[in-house]
């Protein structure tokens, strides 16, 4: 496996930092979650929908992981972390209090100290630096500070946010990318190095091409609904049975081919106002109605398949059941079964990376809370009575926190 051997101690919650750390996990490496006694990851809690007694939202981002329970504001469970993190490659927390990561010695600065080729990645909402650095964050926070709520959603609307935690999984793969870059120095210089992901910074890489125009041309985007600001026509459209399909008119090419489809090439195809992009977007009021009435003359599956066979993009709106029964879905095998001690099987979406010497592999399911505890301590050499004891106080802990 391409990470096999790397070690990754995991102290973090909910998504950014778990998704980061099962993308390592699907590369090979061994990534051990350390997890609060009584609670857990606080995803095992957000639902419905559960599945038995594990959180949907759980099992999405935690497989090809051992869960053990560590109660490290106890002096034991911060010296059985502070051992798991002297043989750890990598370490991923998104505690945002640098206070508090000193408070415990588990800060940047003296954890490298210890172990110089150890690579320290945090992620939090707004990183170490500047002025909200230390305050906690959150996925709707950063999609609206970071501009991009401002031109999501339909013209004359309000804000929107998009459904999907999307700076989080942002910051994951983006801690994932910088984990293997620093992994790959290592090698070259013996050291690791720390990383600081914040989901700010991630979520205002999603301005891209808007941003650029704010930038370079001192342009604002507006909201646009589901049509481009630079494409047209480039949006959703709605076939005789009332379903919707989107049409992607993306090269010159494709608008005659359009306009022959459509069988106006004596009206749309001979109007000055349609003949480029650029006068399409200045006309496109005019232009989307006369598309949508000849589109009506069909269902949009009629239409789907007509356009495929002028070359001309086109799809149906999936619904999430549809989307993941396809079969592209199917024939790409993106959809992992994985067998799970109390669930039976446990499913997940399959990591899109595709390697042809060293594939990714799914060894484990999403851990049972503190299920592998034990085996954890045994690999860092406590003795039977020293595990007893330390399983019998993350115990009484969570007893304590229940009262």
């Amino acid at each position: 496996m391409i990470l096999e051997k790397i070690r990754v101690v995991e102290l973090t919650e909910a998504l950014a930092g778990p998704y980061c750390a099962m993308l390592l996990g699907d590369f090979g490496a061994d990534v051990v979650k350390v997890e609060r006694p009584g609670t857990g990851d606080q995803s095992r809690t957000w639902g419905p929908p559960f599945v038995g007694t594990e959180s949907a939202y759980f099992l999405a981002t935690n497989r090809n992981k051992r869960s053990i329970v560590l109660d490290y504001d106890h002096p034991q469970g911060l010296e059985i972390l502070q051992r798991l993190l002297a043989a750890a490659d990598i370490f991923i927390c998104n505690q945002p209090s640098l206070s508090s990561l000193k408070r415990r010695s588990i800060d940047p600065v003296t954890l490298r100290a210890k172990n110089p080729r150890l690579i320290y990645c945090s992620i939090t909402g707004y990183g170490f630096s500047g002025p909200k650095a230390g305050q906690p964050g959150y996925d709707i926070l950063a999609q609206a500070e970071a501009g991009v709520m401002s031109f999501t959603g339909d013209p004359g609307g309000g804000p929107m946010r998009f459904p999907i935690a999307i700076a989080d999984m942002t910051a994951g793969m983006y801690a994932a990318m910088g984990i293997l870059g620093a992994l790959y120095a290592r090698e070259r210089t013996g050291q690791g190095d720390f990383i600081d992901m914040a989901l700010f910074d991630s979520q205002l890489t999603w301005l891209a091409n808007a941003g650029s125009s704010y930038l370079n041309a001192d342009v604002s985007p507006r909201r646009w609904g589901n049509a481009h600001p630079n494409i047209v026509p480039y949006q959703l459209f709605r076939g005789g049975d009332d379903r919707h399909f989107v049409v992607a008119v993306g090269t010159p090419e494709q608008w005659p081919r359009l306009v022959r489809l459509l069988g106006a090439e004596d009206t749309l195809g001979s109007d000055a106002r349609f003949s480029t992009n650029a006068s399409r977007i200045e006309n496109r009021e005019q232009l989307i109605p006369a598309l949508q009435e000849r589109f009506e003359a069909l269902p949009s599956a009629e239409w789907i398949a007509k356009l495929a066979a002028a070359d001309i993009p086109a799809a149906a709106i999936n619904t999430v059941g549809e989307a993941l029964s396809d079969p592209q879905t199917m024939a790409r095998r993106l959809i992992v079964e994985i067998e799970h001690p109390t669930l039976q099987t446990a499913r997940s979406i399959a990591n899109p990376i595709r390697f042809t010497s060293q594939p990714v592999t799914y060894r484990l399911p999403p851990p049972l809370y503190g299920e592998h505890s034990r085996s954890v301590l045994q690999e860092l050499g406590y003795s039977p009575s020293e595990i007893e004891y330390a399983l019998s106080s993350a115990c009484a802990v969570e007893r304590q926190r229940d009262t």
